[in-house]
């Protein structure tokens, strides 16, 4: 089960710990420009209205808003996502080590399952303190149908097909001058129900298909390898986390214009009241189809980067 992921090579074992971080954070920011357009239609799909399949949402939204409404709310994403990316990577890989050191005194052996879902659990609860208020901004500007008016007009923000936000720096401001705290980490409850586990069917099936494509157990996989396993990995993980995302979109959503959820429970409870069932797997789709090209990217970006920066340590330090 040996992986480029969270293995070190021996030597340097410091410079190794920050070259996770910097990977991550080549992955987040790689994952981000070829996953942002399907994100925003999961997005609508999740927690807008009237957009029934995810055809038509593609439609509806290409037709209002045209091209740019595909990428609406990436600048934050594209910025921060990289360092929550470059946290998760750099918490996982350097967790796995510590444990590796713990049970077989040699942080560079190769990790066994146990260790695998304890770190994966360990990254995810800390991307959470990182990833509440990126996704919030996010959500809120991607449910924006249409692009801020500047101009002088008597009808009110708060009236549904006016934004409220001129950009992501102006939507984490407004949020914090009105819902403080609280508000940024609105949804944070159902984000660490989704990421936790998440991680854990994220990283344990990249480290599964990682060592069955590779069975001499090579260090760095090569190219192909990592984007099957990464792939593989982003839909499972997207797949099953689905339920839980769809209730985290909606409370994060929740308070563009309205406010109608009180918490977790209540937002379930009145999402299957008024939708039924399916609506718990609402964009299950398009989280798939997403989760395949996103997570090779991120993976990709992330072997990639760190294979380049061990290879030229190994250069400078012969």
């Amino acid at each position: 089960m040996g992986t480029g992921t969270g293995t070190g090579t021996g030597t340097g074992r410091g410079s190794v710990q920050l070259q996770d971080f910097a990977a991550g954070w080549v992955g987040g920011a790689a994952s981000v420009v070829v996953g942002h357009p399907l994100d925003t239609i999961k997005t609508r799909l999740q927690a807008g209205q009237g957009y029934g399949n995810t055809l038509n949402c593609v439609l509806t939204v290409y037709r209002n808003e045209s091209v740019a409404g595909f990428f609406k709310g990436m600048s934050f994403p594209l910025a921060s996502i990289a360092v929550y990316s470059s946290v998760v990577f750099g918490v996982f890989s350097n967790t796995q080590r510590l444990l590796s050191q713990l049970r077989h005194g040699d942080a560079s052996h190769a990790p066994v399952l146990a260790d695998v879902a304890l770190a994966s659990m360990v990254a995810g609860f800390v991307s959470v303190g990182i990833g509440t208020p990126v996704d919030l901004v996010k959500i809120r500007l991607q449910m924006q149908t249409q692009p801020y008016i500047t101009a002088n007009n008597k009808v009110k923000p708060m009236v549904p097909g006016f934004p409220m936000y001129r950009g992501p720096i102006h939507c984490f401001r407004t949020v914090l001058q009105k819902e403080g705290i609280a508000g940024i980490y609105r949804g944070v409850g159902a984000m660490l129900l989704r990421d936790v586990p998440g991680y854990c069917l994220y990283f344990i099936p990249y480290t599964f298909f990682c060592g069955w494509i590779n069975p001499d157990g090579c260090i760095s996989p090569n190219p192909s390898s990592v984007w099957l396993a990464g792939g593989v990995a982003g839909v499972i993980s997207w797949g099953t986390a689905t339920p839980m995302d769809v209730v985290k979109s909606r409370l994060q959503a929740d308070g563009v214009y309205l406010n109608k959820y009180k918490g977790i429970l209540d937002c379930i409870l009145q999402s299957y009241q008024n939708e039924g069932l399916k609506v718990f797997f609402r964009g299950i789709t398009v989280n798939a189809v997403r989760g395949f090209p996103m997570s090779s990217a991120m993976f990709l970006g992330y072997e990639l980067s760190l294979k380049a920066m061990k290879r030229d340590q190994t250069e400078t330090n012969p």
